[in-house]
């Protein structure tokens, strides 16, 4: 059976550490480099943090020859997320940074992780939504502003109990679904309950059950800037407009039911240059 829906509909309904070779001191480097978590495993954001010797251009970042943007921090350093998700391939991960000044090699061991698995009988023709929300969910998440407007740790977004964790596998009808896995947290709450904003940030998406978001319902989209986006769907209530700032801790909308939801929950997703990484390390940490 094909299970297909970009990428089953978009996934709404973690051998080895860090290696420590190669990461010599500053004497030896042009750049020093630093690599966290010194642990990594599936889902979790890889930072690279990178100290240049003086006034240069932005090193550029690659993690297996993919390409990730740097952003400037304090004292001639720079920063790159390498974001990972339950689809990458345990193992070893070459991370190099290279630039004016040089170009280093980096290890990363990237560990597995056992994510529960549901078990899912699809029936009838429910809808598997519309073109058009796929098409403004997929632009949303492509955004990457230079702009930084998060800090430490991000909010709980509902007071709701977590009805589900990131990174759920599933079967469908029994065949296993590989290119899915539940990319977000979701919290179950009643119709009505609170929705605020993780970090702040721009509204970029907004997207109404009217307007066509049959599958994701009432849909917030706030762009945190340097890549980190917040998704919230199946919303009751929206209380903001595209172009709005808001804060850390802003009523954005309500919990509800909209879309393919079989109850009122809030489903938080969050976005890392176009993966969806598990909330937990930026909630119970967070990064400079």
């Amino acid at each position: 059976m094909a299970i297909r829906r970009r990428e089953v509909l978009a996934g709404l309904f973690a051998t080895g550490g860090l290696a420590t070779w190669g990461l010599t001191t500053k004497a030896a480097h042009a750049y020093d480099v630093t690599i966290n978590p010194t642990a990594p495993q599936l889902g979790d954001t890889i930072s690279v943090i990178v100290r240049t010797s003086g006034s240069t251009p932005s090193p550029t970042v690659t993690a297996n020859g993919k390409a990730y943007p740097s952003f400037p921090l304090s004292n001639n350093r720079f920063r790159a997320f390498v974001p990972t998700s339950p689809l990458d391939p345990p193992g070893r991960v070459v991370i190099q940074v290279s630039g004016a000044e040089e170009t280093r090699n980096l290890a990363v061991g990237l560990r597995n992780r056992n994510f529960r698995t549901q078990r899912i009988t699809l029936r009838g023709s429910g809808s598997l939504g519309t073109d058009h929300e796929f098409d403004r969910v997929d632009a949303f998440k492509q955004l990457v502003s230079p702009d930084r407007h998060w800090a430490g740790e991000l909010l709980r977004p509902s007071q709701g109990r977590v009805s589900s964790e990131y990174g759920v596998r599933r079967y469908y009808n029994g065949e296993f679904a590989e290119n899915y896995y539940h990319r977000g947290v979701d919290y179950a709450a009643g119709t009505g309950a609170p929705v605020v904003t993780p970090a702040a940030g721009y509204i970029r998406l907004v997207g109404r059950v009217a307007d066509g978001f049959e599958l994701h319902g009432n849909t917030v989209g706030i762009d945190h800037g340097q890549g980190l986006l917040s998704i919230m769907i199946h919303l009751s209530r929206i209380d903001v407009n595209e172009g709005d700032f808001v804060r850390a801790g802003q009523r954005v909308g309500a919990i509800g039911a909209t879309g393919a939801a079989t109850g009122p929950h809030l489903h938080w997703g969050l976005y890392l240059n176009q993966v969806a990484v598990d909330p937990v390390p930026w909630r119970y940490g967070g990064f400079e």
